[in-house]
């Protein structure tokens, strides 16, 4: 079994998906360390000319003095164009890359059990497809080819360094190895590692937090509470701060004694350059070459400085790759090897039963109990019952959100595991009953039902679901963005725009999760009358709170506890004793009740 690449080689496997681009930036990141060297070497050889004619200062080639300030001149343009270059490069890998890895990733997610999002916080997908993807650019784009000019300039400076002297080299070698030593220990171990792995975690949670508190907001504010009344996002922040607080202190002493002894190499250098110059006195060219050590020297921190952080920056990414892997590594619901299209489409449940799984937590919790029933095609088939009882759960299993265990679902008697994802979606449409609208025109939230469809059939959706008239009365008709310039939709008419969407898209089985919960009486008499239009030749599938809704409905299915416990039409239902009678009668009573002021 081939191992799994971890750390750099992980990262490095990512950003290898355009070697050739990585590698001309590799190259031209070299040219240009070389290149940026050259002004300190001018810098040698005009000292070392000057040292030489230290004694009568006029004798000194003065046309070569600036001839080697012009070379110097030369090289940094010459580095600088070349860096430039290297980015442009690194640049244009990443960004095709991190596209390459958010479409894979979103399209994975997007063929994922819906219980995975169930068990998985919104903050901490968000912040994998945000942050974690966008530090993988960070590491392509600067810190591979930072890396390469790092290790050039270090590699060449010691080159020269070994080449004009040994003993001023093995005191700059010391100085580098002993603080590299030091910073590797600190930010490379087991600690740091763990280190990173709780800073994640506590930014994950703290975003999740986030995301609760905003959409908790109008709680907040009606009772007059302040961020502290929200005790999770206060308390994530906090551990976060305690968190913080516990790795400047960790890391407090050892950052310290790296920062002073990679500044120290001057302190190095100059006792071992007046021992050499002990031992030689006359050696003008010796003068020259410790005056060159003495700049060049703690040149060598720069770069040394730069290659320790790129160090901790890519423990930092890893840990993101990493949790990038682990939602790449959960397993999609299977597609069939042979699909097959259903030619018909009644659904039938036989014998289901379906269990909620936390895989964090290790438990299942069986929410339907052996489900039967048939819902004919051109009919309307409502499901009722307490809350709790799984009703959506039922309508959820339909176009296969969850795999099922026990017993099957047909649809125009093929199994929908035999049906393949793209086909059974096309097959499905559904209006959800938390509505969701995208940050974007009128229009194009209804055309998503159907991208391909032309503007009368868009308005026509928009008119069979009632929401044509409103629409027309916004500043921008069907060209009007969602929460621009302060226009937002109400809960009915947002929920609306989703049933034109459904009705857009026409597909042959239609389930309604309470799509007329938040219409007034009026509207929901033209919404049930567009509906009892559009189904015909469908199969729909209604989920009801408003018992008012479904009273014409061919087939009633009543659960509770995840069973069903009856089934029939409304006028027989309603008079005979069971759970249906009840919720009846309940919802008869609700229109007389009345605030009592006594």
């Amino acid at each position: 079994m081939k191992k799994k690449k971890e750390g750099l080689s992980r990262l490095l496997e990512i950003a290898g998906q355009k070697k050739g681009l990585l590698l001309l930036a590799g190259l031209l990141s070299v040219g240009s360390a070389m290149c940026m060297l050259v002004p300190y070497w001018a810098v040698y050889e005009v000292l070392k000319e000057l040292l030489l004619h230290g004694s009568n200062p006029v004798l000194a080639n003065g046309t070569e003095m600036i001839r080697w300030g012009w070379i110097a001149l030369g090289g940094l343009v010459g580095g600088l164009v070349l860096l430039y270059a290297a980015l442009m490069s690194s640049h244009v890998a990443a960004f095709r890359i991190l596209y390459g890895l958010r479409v894979r990733l979103s399209e994975h997610i997007g063929k994922l059990p819906l219980g995975y999002l169930n068990n998985t916080s919104i903050g901490s997908i968000k912040k994998t497809m945000d942050q974690n993807i966008e530090k993988i650019e960070g590491f392509i784009a600067h810190t591979i080819p930072d890396l390469v000019n790092v290790i050039a300039t270090v590699a060449v400076m010691f080159v020269i360094f070994f080449s004009l002297n040994v003993w001023l080299t093995v005191a700059c070698l010391t100085v580098v190895v002993l603080s590299l030593f030091l910073q590797f220990s600190n930010f490379m171990g087991k600690k740091a590692k763990e280190f990173m792995r709780v800073y994640y975690d506590a930014q994950e949670r703290m975003s999740t937090s986030a995301v609760q508190y905003v959409r908790g907001m109008p709680i907040v504010k009606i009772f007059g509470q302040s961020v502290y009344s929200f005790r999770q996002f206060n308390a994530e922040i906090q551990a976060y701060k305690t968190f913080a607080l516990k790795c400047c202190d960790t890391y407090q002493n050892g950052m310290i004694a790296f920062t002073v002894l990679l500044g120290s190499m001057v302190t190095f250098i100059l006792p071992m350059g007046i021992l050499l110059l002990n031992a030689n006195p006359q050696s003008l060219s010796l003068a020259a070459v410790w005056l060159f050590f003495i700049i060049m020297g703690p040149g060598v921190a720069s770069p040394i400085y730069k290659l320790t952080f790129l160090g901790g920056n890519t423990r930092e990414i890893n840990e993101g790759v990493a949790r990038i892997d682990r939602i790449l590594e959960r397993q999609p619901i299977p597609e069939p090897e042979h699909p097959q299209v259903p030619e018909r489409y009644d659904i039938e449940f036989r014998h289901v039963s379906f269990f909620y799984e936390n895989t964090e937590q290790g438990t299942r919790t069986k929410v339907l109990h052996d489900i039967n029933f048939k819902a004919q095609q051109g009919e309307i088939t409502a499901l009722v019952g307490p809350s709790g009882s799984g009703k959506s759960t039922v309508a959820n299993l339909i176009p296969r959100f969850w795999n099922v265990e026990q017993g099957e679902i047909l649809i125009g008697g093929v199994n929908i595991k035999q049906i393949a994802t793209a086909e059974l979606m096309d097959t499905v449409s559904f209006v959800f009953q938390d509505t969701f609208l995208f940050y974007d025109t009128l229009y194009e939230n209804i055309a998503i039902g159907s991208p391909s469809a032309g503007k009368e059939a868009v308005i026509a959706a928009a008119e069979a679901a009632q929401c044509h008239d409103f629409i027309e009365r916004l500043p921008d008709g069907y060209d009007t963005k969602i929460g621009d310039k302060g226009i937002f939709l109400s809960g009915g008419e947002a929920q609306r725009i989703c049933v034109a969407r459904a009705i857009l898209k026409n597909a042959p089985i239609l389930v309604l999760d309470e799509a007329t919960a938040f219409a007034d009486p009026e509207n929901e008499y033209k919404m049930q009358m567009a509906l009892q239009s559009l189904i015909k030749d469908k199969t729909v599938i209604v989920i009801a709170h408003r018992l008012s809704s479904i009273v014409s409905a061919h087939q009633i299915v009543v659960m509770k506890e995840g069973r069903i416990v009856q089934c029939g039409k409304h006028n027989i239902l309603s008079v005979k004793e069971g759970v249906y009678k009840s919720m009846w009668d309940a919802y008869r009573n609700a229109y007389h009740w009345s605030l009592n002021k006594n």
